[in-house]
């Protein structure tokens, strides 16, 4: 092919210095139908094929091809056709004669052709997207897989980023709830994909049927919920690259926290820092064009919202509740009672009627068992024998001082010793541990070893005020009496000791 400067010059004595084409052939030595195309065209204009090539051993197997590329957008990634595997089909299944090269040129030319097309939109402000996204952290030491609320604000690419130890619905909600806390308002409406959080179920018109907690969330907070097409993750394009920018620009390298608290902490920082950025095409900073996007955002309703599942159970036989495949324990004078679990990302609330009637942090192991000793303390009084077999009591990490006030209560009272004990740990329902450990300790120098006496220590201590000990009920403690002064008394000492003299 010849170079633009060629032409340059073939041009030149034609158009310039009035050569005729044939004269210009004869000067360059080339071709006339040469001469004639370079008058024709500025620059070499390259190939250009003026019909389409016949393929007629190929032509009769298209509709073969074209059905094998439209069974391959249904099959797994791994498991669609190569160019080759089509070729070998071709030729074994339905006995196609030609080569290989002509099955890849057209199976290259229907998939470019059958790939999506999108229209650019535009996005006004008021309106948001939000997704969850994964990455890898350390938090307390523990390198574990986190998962990431995403909400983005299509008009000003303004962001919020929340870390939670899994994808669960009362995080869904929980997120939800400190996105508008960040931004301070609403949005008119929020573009959601088909996550089973929100969706329970998809009918054949394409309605949504909303799941209990998602329905319960937009009732709140009265915005309008959108989402995209099944499996069509760019329906919400900006949410989608929002994951992939904050796992890229605030998660690495991997983050480390002693928390989810200090990571999140982390995380709002880099979500504050993004709004001064000046993203192509805008001349104003994310942050400004923000203030669009609230401008329109609808008020906060009055009322808090209570970001939770709510789980109705049983309690069982042994004082436990389950919520997602965890025990957790609850007071054992409510066995058997109908109770309603709040699910939080942080704790597990069990109520009973109108009363909280346990709080647990909530637990993201699985078959895991969450006791408060003190659930079991009331029913361990009357089941004193189970004392030293007690799971809630194993890991209680009780001071010292505890056990050795319950030995010698055993040594000096026996099987009723034990039961005290346990009477003495009852206090801890109503006083501080540290309180009743420190009435403990001054009972043990007292050697006032009985329930009744740490009670009364414990409670002058925490009411400041001097405790007077009556030990009268005790019959088992050594008793010391003190008579009154007699002068004979003193009588019949000095006359011992004077006949002591004399012998």
């Amino acid at each position: 092919m010849y170079k633009v400067v060629s032409y340059e010059v073939v041009r030149r004595a034609v158009f310039v210095e009035g050569l005729s084409q044939r004269q210009a052939a004869t000067r360059f030595g080339k071709d006339p139908r040469t001469i004639r195309k370079m008058c024709a065209f500025s620059a070499p204009p390259g190939y250009r094929r003026a019909k389409t090539p016949a393929r007629p051993k190929l032509d009769p197997f298209l509709g073969v091809i074209d059905a094998i590329l439209a069974a391959d957008q249904h099959a797994p990634v791994k498991q669609r056709h190569t160019t080759k595997r089509i070729f070998e089909r071709l030729r074994d299944e339905h006995g196609y004669a030609g080569g290989n090269t002509s099955v890849k040129d057209y199976v290259r030319g229907a998939r470019i052709t059958a790939r999506e097309m999108f229209v650019p939109l535009i996005h006004p402000p008021g309106h948001a997207q939000i997704d969850f996204g994964e990455a890898v952290a350390v938090i307390a030491g523990v390198r574990q897989k986190i998962h990431f609320f995403c909400m983005d604000l299509p008009h000003s690419d303004a962001c919020f980023v929340k870390a939670y130890p899994a994808e669960t619905t009362e995080a869904f909600l929980d997120g939800h709830v400190a996105a508008f806390a960040f931004f301070g308002a609403v949005p008119l409406s929020i573009l959601y994909d088909n996550l089973k959080i929100a969706v329970a179920r998809i009918l054949g018109d394409g309605v949504r049927v909303r799941s209990r907690a998602f329905s319960e969330l937009v009732s709140h907070f009265l915005f309008a919920d959108r989402f995209g097409r099944p499996g069509k993750g760019n329906d919400k394009g900006n949410v989608e690259g929002l994951v992939k920018y904050a796992r890229k620009n605030f998660m690495v390298p991997i983050p480390h926290a002693a928390s989810f608290e200090e990571l999140n902490a982390m995380l709002l920082a880099g979500c504050i820092r993004r709004q001064d950025d000046v993203l192509r095409g805008f001349e104003a900073t994310i942050g400004a064009r923000m203030a669009a996007d609230i401008g329109v955002f609808r008020n906060d309703p009055v009322g808090a919202f209570e970001p939770c599942e709510k789980v109705a159970t049983r309690v069982s036989a042994f004082s436990l509740v389950r919520y997602r495949t965890n025990d957790y324990s609850v007071p054992t004078r409510y066995g058997h009672r109908e109770v309603l679990v709040k699910g939080f990302v942080d704790e597990v609330v069990v109520i009973c009627g109108a009363d909280v009637i346990a709080r647990h942090p909530r637990a993201y192991a699985k078959a895991d068992l969450i006791f408060d000793p003190l659930h079991y303390l009331e029913l361990l009084e009357r089941k004193a024998n189970a004392l030293d077999q007690a799971a809630p009591l194993e890991n209680w990490g009780l001071p010292e001082e505890f056990a050795t006030f319950r030995r010698l209560l055993e040594s000096r009272m026996g099987t009723r010793g034990r039961r005290e004990y346990i009477q003495v740990l009852r206090l801890i329902e109503i006083f501080a541990l540290a309180d009743v450990a420190a009435a403990i300790t001054t009972a043990l120098s007292l050697s006032a070893i009985s329930f009744d006496a740490v009670k009364q220590l414990v409670a002058a201590r925490v009411e400041r005020r001097t405790v007077k000990l009556d030990l009268e009920a005790y019959p088992h403690l050594p008793r010391a009496e003190v008579k009154a002064t007699r002068a004979a008394d003193y009588l019949a000492l000095t006359t011992a000791q004077n006949i002591e003299m004399a012998a």
